[in-house]
């Protein structure tokens, strides 16, 4: 009797003890951006196929149209290629955001001004396939063909060697076919993790970065389960904040964010990426916040400015000048996140904090708590709104409140001070 073969499947993974990856600068959580370029590439009888494409559209779960053009799923590919393509990229550019684009190799070659703009952005290239199809069926020796000439598409066009891999519909040769290819640093034919991992395959140690299809604008296509783009906002700022607490607790983790020009990019859906570009990088700007209220240098010049006695409005004024220079290295984070006045009143209450302590001493370390307790209420809330009005209409009224307090000389000025 012959042993059985071993099941393929691994469903143990990193279990109850998944490894620290120890990502770069201690981030609690590693965030990739995925755009994907695919528009020119799909089913179509103009590119030898016996019928038209019916996946990933917004018209829904329709039937394929056998051995004729759809018109309207054409017209719906074509919006994210001449427009949505260009709208994302510039939101990344004006965010300073890196993202990872999915090239799928007709597409490219049918817009070279698009595969121009990619090469110029310097962001990092992945193969996405030849065509934009299922390859579950396609006969091995054809998916060969096609992973090459995808290398070969997208290193002419770009200027520069894919590093990844992503079929999104593969065929069970696939991942052997990539690694037989060699030059690949990953796949991400995969959702079976929240952490890179490695497999062995014929012999050889491959990496693999799983994809996502829950943090995913293909479920704001009509007929899914996202009717608007407030709705991804809300699920992705989600997962951002479940697994950045995770990282808190030690336990770092990755998080996907895969895009379409032809779905995030229309004008409904891409002020949802907008809003999510700063909420992701919002734990950024308090962590950089809480470093520089403890700056040494910036204390012995706010104390060296403060006058003898209770703090009097000029006083105060006097000492929070001397915090221009946190304030010019903050305003770069400004420029990143662009929430202008909001980041603006934050650096006013983090130099409030530094007066109030040099001021009083340590009596009023309850107080700085407090304020940083409010601090954290407010990025919370203005993570959940996306905007900065009622996160502004309560920091002023809290500081309004503290001043008065501070300019009476009041023992306890953050006592009973609520937003």
């Amino acid at each position: 009797m012959s042993a059985r073969p071993p099941y393929p499947r691994d469903l143990v993974g990193y279990g109850p003890r998944p490894p620290d990856p120890r990502w770069p600068d201690g981030a609690r959580v590693a965030v990739s951006l995925v755009l994907n370029y695919e528009e020119g590439g799909e089913r179509s009888v103009l590119h030898g196929d016996g019928e038209s494409e019916s996946v990933l559209t917004d018209l829904g779960g329709g039937d394929p149209v056998p051995g004729a053009r759809d018109l309207n799923v054409e017209s719906l590919f074509e919006y994210g290629s001449r427009v949505g393509f260009w709208e994302i990229m510039a939101l990344l550019r004006r965010s300073q955001v890196a993202a990872t684009v999915y090239a799928v190799g007709m597409a490219l070659e049918r817009n070279p001004e698009a595969a121009a703009e990619i090469a110029r952005s310097g962001f990092e290239a992945a193969c996405h396939g030849q065509r934009w199809v299922n390859y579950q069926h396609v006969p091995e020796e054809i998916e060969r063909e096609h992973i090459a000439r995808n290398v070969e598409v997208v290193t002419r066009l770009i200027g520069r060697r894919p590093v990844g891999w992503y079929t999104g519909r593969p065929s069970p040769n696939t991942r052997r076919l990539v690694v037989a290819a060699g030059g690949f640093h990953y796949d991400s034919d995969a959702y079976n993790d929240d952490l890179p991992y490695w497999v062995d395959v014929g012999g050889i140690a491959h990496l693999v970065i799983p994809h996502s299809f829950d943090t995913n604008d293909s479920r704001l296509q009509r007929g899914g389960d996202f009717s608007t783009g407030q709705q991804f906002f809300e699920y992705c700022r989600d997962a951002f904040d479940w697994l950045y607490r995770m990282g808190q607790a030690g336990r770092p983790r990755m998080m996907t964010i895969s895009l379409h020009g032809r779905i995030i990019g229309r004008p409904g859906r891409i002020g949802a990426l907008e809003r999510l570009l700063p909420a992701r990088a919002l734990a950024v700007l308090k962590q950089a916040i809480e470093l520089e209220r403890d700056t040494q240098r910036l204390d012995a010049a706010l104390a060296a400015r403060l006058p003898p006695g209770p703090l009097t409005p000029a006083g105060y004024a006097r000492a929070y000048a001397a915090s221009a220079p946190r304030a010019a290295r903050l305003a770069q984070l400004e420029a990143i996140l662009d929430i202008g006045a909001a980041l603006d009143r934050i650096v006013h209450h983090a130099s409030l904090a530094l007066v109030v302590r040099l001021a009083r001493g340590p009596a009023h370390a309850a107080g700085l708590g407090a304020l940083q307790d409010f601090l954290e209420r407010g990025f919370a809330a203005f993570r959940a709104t996306g905007g900065a009005t009622e996160f502004l209409a309560v920091i002023r009224l809290r500081e309004s409140q503290l001043l008065e307090r501070l300019y009476a000389g009041e023992p306890e000025p953050f006592r009973g001070i609520e937003p």
